[in-house]
């Protein structure tokens, strides 16, 4: 009850300094936008990235020119930004914007990597720091966080996600929205999040990027829409649209999605700005020409069109046809004056720019700590069964592959600002951690990869790369020569940079031929050998799996990732990342997630007619929530307080977790739920909750979950959320695979529907 006394008195002393702030906000923009003139509330709308992509309804001598007749609303640089304040009519500054994903300067690991963690603390930290750096450096507006959820691996950007579930990445998207915004968003440190990508881009047919999307409204509201609703929740300041279409409709021009869901379901205030040239983009989907396109945009709800000028190209003459009205083209200047005025650009313009701190900041050694820290703890153990893991500091250690010295190739997709400067490969990182107690050897031993299709896909004719079989053959020669007198080899492989992120789908995820063959020959000087996995997503690994003894998923770990890496080899850190989305064993099994329906005829391995590869197994690789550490831990059977409980009650699931090994270690002890029976047909898991603990060795920690009705509610037919009364199992477990079972019921007391 005190708790509840705390909340409302904090909504009352709180509510009538928002009603000002509004008020006072209101007032200053109703007075700008009555001396603005049509063009000049266009250019509000208009994101342009540079002088190419300029609006052409007027002459001038390029970007500045734009930018000083009022018709740019959103660029980078503090000379656009003088240009804007100083010579403009009017003098609206400019918001800048940029693609701030896993870091700025100081890089952190892809996201994907860091959602291995299960630790939204450290994950907020990561935005935090992100946003100070981009902060001094003029950008107060991140295209982040990416809260797609994504079930297909061979999709490039699955990189720049959470992985495939939409509890933990609903928990996600609102540690990143917390750790840009802040506080207050007037701040100097802070910088506005945009959501993305809105919405289900992450569903995209075969993997393929920018490709269509088809599924049910009831699959949006249970499976994919969760973590984007979560964001917004957060108080993220803006959302991005997708490429693909939501029901048949481009989700750029799409009302039902961005008005009726988003802004009046959801009480979404901010602002919307399209993907890059998404309302263009549209005519290729079929919708009409450009000037169709952009009055169904801009009656959708879309706000600020990125670099495709067709708001300011268009809306002028659909004003004047009667397409589209001046309170629409308002609304929309409002919300984008609305974020300059909460981001404090009206009060100093320059806020962002602030060089002298910069050279203070960026890849600072406090940054660069962190980045370490939380690049050692999304590295996964996937395979540790001679126990050759951790290596010790002494004899000679040979370090062979195209990823083990290659410094770009760690930052992955989308880093910041692409410095290299103080990046760690991995091969530096095991001579800074061992020192000179032991000898270093190392030898590239392979290209990243010898297809020629993969090679030159974006590459003009002209710069096409040729790597011949004499040169194949150089490199694996001088690795085979380089580690004849070694102890032991840590073969580093997967994905250069380019092969994740954007426009980087791979129909074949598995490691490139040449890549394996260094492996085999490894493997054939009968040493033992650690393959160390650098990639923007997951691989299908069967052979390895079957003939490598010790798996470390790596990722690109961005600016320490040699630090963190060696951190975890030689066990200065116990790895404790676990995996948050499938790993399959071959591509024919995607779409593959942990949480599916189960079908009228469930896989029995010795009956025929159930649902079943012939070739494979039907189980993945490596399953969801899965990895494993250098202890080993034991769990309890699962006690509950009771077995049945109502609406209002909750029920107490508790096991004890002992560490059974001779190290100390962090385990992901991980809570899923399943409904046995419901008026629609349920996952056969799903999960609701983790604790992460550190169990010293021969120690117990025990961990108990509290489960309430909400935890049991879920989307019906008719798109309400609520509860049903009935029998549930409860699991708890390493991961999503090896856990222990009770089960429970809810009772059928009172109402049991909860609207959302």
């Amino acid at each position: 009850m005190k708790k509840y006394l705390i909340v409302i008195a904090l909504i009352i002393g709180i509510y009538p300094t928002l009603l000002a702030q509004n008020a006072k906000m209101n007032s200053f923009i109703d007075s700008l936008m009555g001396k603005m003139t049509l063009l000049e509330k266009l250019g509000q709308l208009n994101l342009s990235s540079g002088a190419g992509n300029l609006p052409v309804i007027t002459e001038g001598g390029g970007r500045e020119d734009y930018i000083r007749q009022g018709l740019i609303g959103a660029s980078q640089g503090r000379k656009s930004q003088e240009v804007a304040v100083k010579e403009s009519r009017l003098g609206i500054p400019l918001i800048a914007g940029k693609d701030v994903i896993h870091g700025y300067a100081t890089t952190f690991p892809i996201p994907l990597a860091m959602s291995c963690m299960w630790d939204t603390e450290r994950i907020e930290k990561s935005a935090r720091i992100a946003a100070k750096e981009a902060a001094v450096s003029g950008i107060c507006w991140t295209y982040s966080p990416m809260v797609d959820i994504c079930r297909d691996p061979r999709w490039g950007r699955i990189a720049e996600g959470a992985g495939e579930d939409p509890w933990l990445g609903s928990q996600i998207a609102k540690a990143y929205v917390r750790g840009y915004q802040g506080d207050d968003l007037s701040k100097d440190n802070t910088i506005m999040a945009c959501v993305k990508h809105f919405a289900l881009y992450g569903a995209v047919e075969a993997g393929r990027d920018y490709n269509t999307v088809d599924m049910s409204r009831l699959s949006m509201f249970q499976d994919y829409f969760p973590p984007y609703k979560a964001a917004f929740d957060a108080g993220a300041g803006s959302a991005m649209t997708s490429f693909n279409l939501v029901d048949g409709i481009p989700a750029t021009g799409n009302k039902w999605l961005l008005n009726d869901l988003l802004r009046e379901k959801w009480g979404f205030d901010g602002f919307i700005v399209t993907d890059f040239t998404a309302i263009n983009e549209m005519m290729n989907h079929g919708m009409g020409d450009l000037q169709s396109v952009a009055v169904q945009a801009l009656k959708a709800g879309v706000d600020m069109d990125m670099v495709g000028q067709s708001f300011i190209g268009t809306l002028g003459k659909s004003l004047k046809e009667g397409k589209v009205t001046q309170e629409e083209i308002d609304q929309a200047c409002r919300r984008v004056l609305e974020a300059k005025y909460k981001l404090g650009l009206f009060d100093d313009p320059f806020k962002y720019f602030n060089e002298e701190k910069a050279k203070k900041i960026l890849l600072c050694q406090e940054h660069l700590d962190a980045a370490r820290e939380i690049a050692s703890r999304s590295i996964v153990l996937l395979k540790n069964s001679e126990g050759i893991l951790p290596l010790k500091k002494s004899g000679k250690i040979a370090v062979v592959g195209p990823l083990a010295d290659s410094k770009s190739d760690m930052l992955g997709t989308w880093a910041g600002t692409r410095n290299t400067e103080k990046v760690v490969t991995i091969l530096e990182g095991i001579k800074n951690v061992v020192g000179d107690k032991a000898e270093i050897l190392y030898a590239k031993g392979s290209f990243f990869t010898t297809d020629p299709y993969l090679l030159n896909v974006n590459t003009k004719k002209e710069d096409y790369i040729v790597q011949t079989p004499k040169e194949e053959k150089q490199l694996l020669d001088e690795a085979k020569q380089t580690v004849s007198g070694a102890d032991v080899i840590v073969a580093v492989l997967g994905e250069s940079k380019a092969w994740s992120g954007e426009a980087a789908s791979r129909s074949d995820i598995g490691i490139p031929e040449c890549q394996q063959n260094l492996l085999k020959e490894m493997l054939a000087t009968g040493k033992p050998v650690i393959l160390v996995l650098a990639n923007g997503r997951p691989l299908t690994l069967t052979w390895e799996d079957n003939h490598i003894s010790a798996i470390l998923e790596a990722w690109h770990g961005g600016t320490e990732a040699g630090n963190a890496l060696a951190d975890v080899l030689f066990g200065d850190y116990n790895p404790s990342g676990k995996l948050t989305t499938t790993f399959p064993r071959s591509v024919g099994q995607i779409p593959i997630y942990y949480n599916h329906k189960n079908t009228g005829r469930p896989f029995i391995n010795d009956i025929k007619f159930t649902s079943k590869y012939l070739d494979i197994p039907n189980e993945p690789l490596y399953p969801f929530g899965f990895g494993l550490s250098y202890t080993t831990f034991e769990y309890s059977d699962i006690t509950l307080d009771k077995t049945g409980m109502g609406l209002n009650d909750t029920i107490n699931a508790s096991v004890t977790v002992k560490n059974t090994g001779k190290y100390d270690g962090e385990e992901v002890v991980q809570l899923y739920i399943r409904d046995l029976a419901g008026s629609v047909s349920r996952p056969v898991k799903e999960l609701k909750g983790f604790k992460k603990v550190l169990i010293p060795a021969g120690k117990s920690v025990v961990c108990t979950f509290r489960i309430s009705a909400a935890d049991l509610a879920f989307w019906h037919k008719d798109l309400i959320w609520g509860t049903e009364p009935g029998d549930f199992n409860i699991f708890i477990g390493a991961n999503s695979r090896d856990v222990k079972g009770a089960s429970f019921a809810l009772l059928d007391k009172g109402s049991s529907f909860i609207i959302k």
